[in-house]
Parts: C-alpha cells; structure tokens; sequence
C-alpha cells in the first residue's frame, strides 16, 4: 500500500440524496451519497452532488450529512420540488425492494459553475442510473463527469431500479466510466439490454460479462457484487472470486455503496486488486448487519483498514 492518506483524497457521489422511508422509521440514503458518506468514514474527504428541496426533509439532511463532516457545497435547492423520498421494503432483509418516488428535487439537478470548479479537483466520482431519469439531470451529470481531472476514477454504480433506465443511458454511461460496479442480477439485465448474448446460466457468466464489458466499452475494472456469495472483480490481467462471509443481516440497505466506496479508496491508496476486493467485501458485509444505509462506522472501519494493511 500508498503511504499517502486517504484524507488527502476527495471523493464524490453524484445523483440522489433522499430519505429511505421504513415501515417504523426514516433514514438518510440515496446509493450515489451513500458512497460518499461510506468514503468520508473511510477517511476521505468526502462530496455530495445532489439537490434537496425547500423543506424540512431537504435542511434535515444536509444539516446530517454536515454532521458527518461531509461538504454539501455542491447540494443545490429546488424551491419547487419536494427532497426525495424512497418507501423501502426490508421484508426479505437480504433483498430490499424499493419505491422510488418521482417528480422530486434531485430529478433537476442542474450543471453550474459550483459543479463544474468541484469536478476539476475531485480524485473519484460515482453515478448510477437512477438519476438519470430525467433529460436534464442526465446532461448535469454527463457534463460533471467531463469536467473531471483525466486521472479521476469514474466509477459506475448501475443500480437499476424500477423501469428508470434505458440503453442509451446505459451506454452512455459505460462509455464515461473507467470502473464499473453493479450486482449479479444486473448482469443478466445488461445482458439482454445491450445483446451481449452470454448464457447466464453457464458458470463462467461473471468472467464473460467482465470481457466483453472491458472489451466493448474500455471500462478498465468490472466489479460484480452477490450478496451473500462474496464478488467477482476482474481488471486486463486480474480475475478475483471471493465467496462471500457469513453475517447476522440487519438489512442489506446501502450494503453494496459501502463495498463501492471501499473498493474506490483501495483504488486510490493503490491496494493490490485481491486486497481491494477482499476489503470491500468486508465493509460490505459489515454494513449489511448494521440498519439503514449511512451507519456510523468510522472505528469500525479503521480498524478493517489496518487489519488489510497489516496484511500486505
């Protein structure tokens, strides 16, 4: 490993900020901020892109991502547009289902000079797709990527929900990405969307899916996450397969955008791929027994990353 800190690296989820509404409680989510706050815990200084409306719920949660020490600089307000709100079903706790309300603030994001002076000094930056649901959210996002340094990780966070995707976002977005990150079941969704013609069933699916992604798209790393079976991340010269770790489930909220932000700060610090896998799927795992998608886990996660570094 880099001896270089992980606080000198400034890392930004770009997309939703929204609260996760529980059948008994609320809490904070959005997969691309969840990212961010999951790297700010880790150590980094960490960004969220997004845009709240003129409420309660919007000053609520940027007053607790600000606790968190994270910078809402780039949060925007929309003084027509309700904040974000998601109806979250934990009733199969590995396998969370979602509703994702519509019309609300982070739909209209908007590219300013805010956004695009922040994208010029970030060291990564993640999306998804759900944000792209709107035209012009969609162009605030595209534009933020091409303002970033050329050296930045643009990473990919697929995250299909409901019918808010489409091809041509999604290539688009592969085409903007270096990293790609997305669950076994979107495997076989982007399978059949952009006819890569793999047989899903056949053993080798992840290992087939990652080259010809690689190939078709440029992305230089393919990371497949599934659940309780551990992860699949394959570089040019690299595949790593690691069966997955047994854990007492809480909820799986927010459980894959810890292993994203994990795998990001390995990235950057330099980590051999095995050891970056082999973190993120323990911070993965450790969110996974922990409710909701934001818990405090600082002490938690230092003590992961010196057990990896101890170990190189």
């Amino acid at each position: 490993m880099t001896d270089e800190s992980s606080a000198s690296f400034r890392v930004a989820g770009l997309g939703e900020v929204l609260w996760d509404c529980y059948p008994d409680s609320r809490k904070p989510g959005g997969a691309t901020s969840n990212v961010a706050f999951h790297a700010s815990q880790l150590g980094c200084e960490g960004f969220v892109i997004s845009r709240v409306g003129d409420d309660s719920d919007g000053r609520e949660i940027v007053d607790f991502l600000q606790r968190q020490g994270l910078s809402t600089v780039a949060v925007q307000t929309d003084f027509e547009k309700p904040t974000g709100t998601v109806t979250v079903d934990v009733s199969d706790s590995g396998h969370p289902s979602f509703v994702i309300h519509e019309d609300v603030a982070w739909d209209r994001l908007e590219f300013d000079r805010t956004l695009a002076d922040l994208a010029g000094t970030l060291d990564a930056v993640c999306f998804g797709s759900l944000a792209q649901r709107s035209p012009g959210s969609r162009d605030a996002i595209l534009q933020c990527l091409y303002e970033t340094p050329d050296d930045c990780l643009i990473v990919y966070d697929v995250n299909i929900r409901q019918q808010f995707y489409d091809r041509i976002g999604v290539e688009r977005s592969l085409q903007a990405a270096n990293i790609l990150k997305l669950s076994l079941d979107e495997v076989a969704l982007l399978n059949s969307l952009l006819d890569l013609g793999i047989d899903v069933s056949s053993g080798s699916v992840e290992r087939e899916f990652a080259l010809q992604i690689r190939e078709q798209f440029e992305v230089e790393l393919v990371c497949i996450t599934r659940a309780e079976r551990g992860c699949f991340v394959a570089s040019e010269n690299e595949a790593i397969d690691l069966p997955g770790i047994a854990v007492e489930l809480a909820d799986a909220v927010g459980a894959g955008d810890a292993f994203t932000a994990a795998l990001i700060v390995s990235q950057l610090e330099g980590w051999p791929l095995e050891s970056a896998a082999g973190f993120a799927n323990r911070v993965g795992t450790l969110v996974a027994s922990h409710p909701g998608a934001m818990p405090i886990l600082k002490d938690e996660y230092q003590k992961l990353k010196s057990e990896f570094s101890q170990s190189e």
